[in-house]
């Protein structure tokens, strides 16, 4: 009779896989405050291979319509908290290998919910470079530190000690005999992870970061630090950045004070036992272990801990900022000339139609050092003449606000009121402009004149046109460069998949790099999406991406909700409608005795409206959520969410900032938030600033609960320094603004 070993071993393994993935699915539910049958349900999802957007959109009912931020809160725990597991399994494995593995241990570090915490427990059993307690373990004198640990009530240390005095292994005296063995004391205390984990709380919570300057007669943008002291866990995050770059840039000296009296009397309260001949010298070796051990990384960590939170919200911010930017509204039905103003080189234009198609591109030169005013103005309204251009598109680089000042003049003598200009954020044109993409779709224009092909049809279609370059070349945030990239990138590229996907995107003309941000498509399916259009002709059915190469059942189903095609065969195949519920509309349409070739007309929607959601989808045998869903998109196929938003601001004159007073009223376009405040576009050079205290009358937590990159406010002027060209402003409704101009 033979055992099946193996098969037994497989089943233990399997099991002990099962309890640990329900330990990692109770503790994200308990820490995220969601049910524990909607984190097992999404966790599963996810390990299918499902995308988020995908899940948010058409699983809702699985999931208990947790919305694309809970999902990924729970993808980014459950990463986190496996490979934590891994790690967990490593540490055991390897001071299992050094025969030091207790019960009591293993235990302890399986009931870790931090890697810090496993570290804390490791720290005793990693290997180490050569220290002072190492070199006196080498001399044998890890007995007398365990016999110092003892505390006995009798005994002269010294005379314990002289039995450890050994010419040959550098041990001459009792008293070298004694240090060795404190060093190997300090450097157990320093690794005992109960001491650790204390101390850093302490640090954490009673620490003060003290900024100085390494040159107090040195001129930076760091001056305000020069001399500075704020508690470390009320400092905000914009703060712990700013310091950190100043130190990184060799301006700042940078560390905590902390009074260290408590930490030794909680250090010698956990060593010391009672008198004994050698409580002097634990309390002595209480000190040294603080400080030539403790201190120096428990600071790295604390600050460690703070740079997370810094490079934490900096990224929330960078996201936020982005996804307000990427469903900007666009603007259609218009043909535009784009600028991308310069000195030296001159302004670079480039006409392009309502669909963006490029019509004609050429270079003026009205600004320094040239001022050729009068040739410029003349090839403006030539183009505007020639292509009935309604709208002047001016990037907000270099020489802008002179480009800005020609442009409005122009616009004044052509006379047409339904001609005006825009200033946008050019950010990343110049990026995209030099990239392989840009070489592809514009092989015979230069440089620049990319550049203001870009600029224009950033109004047309700002989705469309930003996908096209690296998010992080889209500077709407703060200190992104000083975060982690890798954090960054993996960030923002679920910002632009979750927009791109909450928009949806026309398969018979989006590009390559628009395709690829599709939930289940990646780059090189989207290009052989391109591919195949171009050499078939454009798609008729969503059924049809089937015959995509690589286009796979499971990425089809993944992608395919969020494709459309406008005018096709099917007349769901133009809404956000999942194939898989065709079924469904099929089922209502019969219901409500409605014909599927009207969707889009007013009778339609109407009758769709006053459905009661709850009560037809028991007759239809599908979920509240989802038809729910369905009769939304039905009522309105083909819409772009976009279209509800506010278009930004069209401008025919230019303000000066000398034109600026107090209390004056203003409308202007939000252009970058960030954690003390919004920067806002009121039309002169430098845009204005409203401070968190002045975006509304009751108290604001954080400005993107009030504000959004894209919004289009009222504001009121509440001072202006000339000098420095800065204007700050309020969005509180003054009755009567008491403020300066300098």
């Amino acid at each position: 009779m033979s055992v099946d070993t193996n098969g037994a071993g497989k089943a233990a393994e399997d099991a002990a896989a099962r309890q640990e993935q329900e330990l990692i699915t109770a503790a994200i539910a308990k820490e995220l405050g969601i049910s524990l049958k909607q984190v097992r349900t999404t966790v599963g999802l996810l390990d299918e291979g499902n995308t988020i957007p995908f899940i948010a959109r058409y699983r809702k009912e699985m999931t208990g319509e947790l919305d694309e931020n809970a999902l990924r809160d729970i993808e980014e725990r459950l990463g986190y908290l496996r490979n934590l597991g891994e790690r967990k399994k490593d540490v055991i494995r390897s001071i299992e290998e050094q025969g030091k593995l207790t019960p009591e241990l293993q235990a302890q570090i399986m009931k870790a919910v931090k890697l810090q915490e496993v570290e804390d427990l490791y720290r005793p059993f990693k290997q180490k470079r050569k220290t002072r307690a190492s070199v006196a373990k080498e001399k044998g004198l890890e007995p007398l530190a365990d016999w110092i640990m003892e505390q006995r009530r009798q005994g002269n240390p010294y005379e314990e000690a002289a039995k450890y005095i050994d010419a040959d292994k550098g041990v001459d005296s009792a008293e070298l005999a004694v240090q060795g063995a404190m060093d190997i004391i300090a450097e157990n205390i320093a690794d005992d992870p109960a001491i650790r984990s204390w101390v850093r709380q302490y640090t954490a919570s009673q620490g003060i970061l003290v900024s100085e300057a390494k040159d107090a007669e040195q001129e930076s943008v760091y001056e305000n630090y020069y001399s500075y002291r704020e508690p470390v866990h009320k400092m905000p995050p914009h703060r712990i950045l700013a310091i950190n770059r100043g130190e990184r840039e060799n301006v700042l000296k940078v560390g905590i004070e902390i009074i260290a009296d408590k930490i030794h009397a909680f250090i010698i309260r956990k060593l010391v036992k009672g008198p004994s001949p050698v409580k002097e010298l634990l309390e002595a070796v209480t000190e040294d272990a603080y400080k030539r051990l403790i201190v120096p990384s428990v600071e790295r960590e604390v600050r460690g801990e703070m740079t997370e939170k810094g490079e934490a919200q900096a990224i929330s911010i960078f996201s936020g900022n982005l996804r307000s930017l990427l469903l900007q509204p666009p603007v259609k039905g218009r043909h535009v000339l784009g600028v991308d103003p310069a000195y030296r080189t001159g302004c670079k234009l480039a006409v392009v139609d309502d669909t963006g198609k490029l019509l004609e591109v050429a270079v003026t030169y009205p600004t320094p050092p040239n001022n050729k005013k009068k040739e410029a103005a003349a090839k403006f309204k030539e183009l505007i003449a020639k292509y009935g251009i309604q709208l002047i598109v001016i990037g907000n680089g270099t020489g802008s606000r002179e480009t800005e000042q020609f442009t409005a003049e122009v616009i004044a003598e052509v006379g047409n009121p339904e001609l005006a200009y825009l200033i946008v954020n050019e950010a990343g044109a110049s990026v995209y402009s030099a990239s392989k993409l840009a070489q592809e779709e514009f092989p015979d224009l230069d440089v620049a004149e990319r550049s203001a092909a870009s600029i224009a049809r950033r109004v047309q279609d700002p989705l469309a046109e930003l996908v096209k370059i690296d998010p992080k070349a889209i500077g709407v945030g703060q200190y992104q460069h000083d975060v982690s990239q890798k954090h960054l990138e993996e960030s923002l590229k679920g910002v632009v998949e979750s927009a791109v996907n909450h928009v949806g995107v026309d398969v018979n003309t989006a590009s390559a790099s628009l395709l690829s941000y599709v939930a289940g498509v990646n780059t090189t399916i989207a290009k052989n999406i391109v591919k195949f259009r171009e050499e078939n002709g454009k798609f008729a059915t969503r059924k049809a991406l089937q015959k995509v190469p690589r286009l796979g059942a499971k990425s089809y189903e993944q992608c395919i909700g969020f494709l459309r095609i406008p005018g096709g065969d099917n007349t769901l195949d133009r809404t956000p409608i999942h194939p898989e519920s065709y079924p469904v509309v099929d089922r209502l349409f019969r219901e409500l005795g409605l014909d599927v070739e009207k969707l889009g007309s007013k009778e339609v929607a109407q009758q769709l409206e006053v459905q009661d959601a709850a009560e037809l989808a028991v007759k239809l045998d599908v979920g509240v959520p989802t038809l729910r869903d369905i009769l939304e998109s039905l009522q309105r196929p083909g819409r772009d969410p976009r279209e509800e938003l506010p278009l930004p601001i069209f401008r025919t004159d230019v303000l000066k900032i000398e034109d600026l007073v107090p209390g004056m009223e203003m409308q202007g376009t939000v252009r970058n938030v960030i954690d003390f405040g919004a920067f806002v576009d009121i039309g002169i050079k430098n845009d204005g600033l409203v401070h968190i205290s002045q975006l509304s009358g009751s108290f604001v937590k954080h400005p993107m609960d009030v504000v959004s990159v894209g919004d289009n406010v009222t504001v009121w002027v509440m001072g202006v320094d000339l000098k420095k060209g800065r204007v700050s402003l309020t969005m509180r409704q003054p009755r009567e603004v008491a403020g300066s101009v300098k």
